[in-house]
């Protein structure tokens, strides 16, 4: 399918395209949320910060993951905080915690959950770094949450806290499955025990700003697609989307060129590619002063034979 057609079917339709190309698993770190908060609403920021970002930020993942799977995702990691943000100091932290807590206990989430039939999970080692602090809480409103949302499964919503490095936790994880079983783990039972269930390899990855895939252990393969927004993830619009989804699904699984059926056009057209794009790298970028933000290069230029209108 042409991606015209694509970007303006009705989105029921999509998702059934979608779901036809086979069982989708999307990892989408929502990043970028102060930057696009502060620039979005700026009144609000200046009024009263912490409380105005916490109800700003619980609204619009919820109509990012609404996004995605009404869009025919069938399961969608998250990865929500690293250790980075207990560097970031103590007023920092106590909005982040009580964010995460927001997961499992506002109402909005809440009736997300049950009107998606979402079943959620957490994953990565929340209780080893939380609980030493005084929001060692957190751990216990995951696992309610779980709990509460067992039962649904038309969705699979899988949020990474702290999930940056998993060798310990395995390590610990497969000592006792062998215990138990008197057998080591193939990687299907490692998977079930990290994510608490079996989690597919990752279809694709949609990140911001720097180009790095991170926070899925176990489950990325190097196959996965990997899609980089210039703005921050708060701006995903469904056209772009849309444009995600069709290059997924119609132009990256094209099976591998046999070189011996490429025409004379074609090899001039590939070279005349390459040579205009000599040096070239995608994922250089720049800062306009050392303490600016980080933004992206132009790097492709594209021949008159490969220019199209979208």
């Amino acid at each position: 399918m042409d991606l015209e057609t694509f970007l303006y079917l009705p989105t029921i339709e999509v998702a059934h395209l979608v779901r036809q190309a086979g069982p989708k698993v999307c990892v989408f770190p929502i990043n970028g949320t102060r930057r696009w908060f502060m620039l979005e609403y700026p009144d609000l920021a200046r009024e009263n910060f912490s409380e105005a970002y916490l109800e700003i930020n619980t609204q619009r993942p919820i109509e990012l993951y609404k996004l995605l799977f009404d869009h025919g995702v069938d399961t969608l990691l998250t990865p929500i905080f690293g250790p980075d943000l207990l560097e970031r100091g103590e007023a920092y932290v106590a909005m982040v915690a009580e964010g995460m807590a927001r997961l499992g206990t506002h109402p909005d989430f809440l009736d997300f959950y049950r009107d998606y039939d979402v079943r959620v999970r957490f994953y990565g080692d929340y209780r080893k770094f939380l609980e030493p602090t005084p929001y060692g809480y957190v751990s216990s409103v995951f696992e309610e949450t779980v709990e509460q949302t067992r039962s649904h499964d038309r969705h699979r919503l899988f949020f990474g806290a702290f999930a940056h490095d998993a060798a310990e936790t395995l390590a610990q994880l497969s000592v006792s499955y062998y215990q138990e079983h008197g057998r080591i783990p193939d990687k299907r039972a490692l998977v079930t025990l990290y994510y608490g269930e079996y989690v597919p390899p990752v279809d694709f990855f949609i990140g911001f700003d720097k180009f790095s895939a991170f926070d899925m252990p176990l489950v990325s393969t190097g196959e996965e697609d990997l899609y980089f927004t210039v703005a921050p993830s708060p701006y995903l619009t469904v056209q772009q989307l849309r444009r995600i989804l069709h290059d997924h699904i119609y132009v990256r699984p094209e099976a591998d060129v046999d070189y011996s059926d490429l025409t004379p056009e074609d090899w001039s057209l590939m070279r005349d590619f390459y040579r205009a794009n000599l040096g070239h790298t995608q994922g250089i970028g720049a800062r306009k002063n050392p303490a600016g933000f980080w933004y992206p290069l132009p790097q492709v230029k594209l021949p008159e034979g490969l220019k199209t209108s979208s």
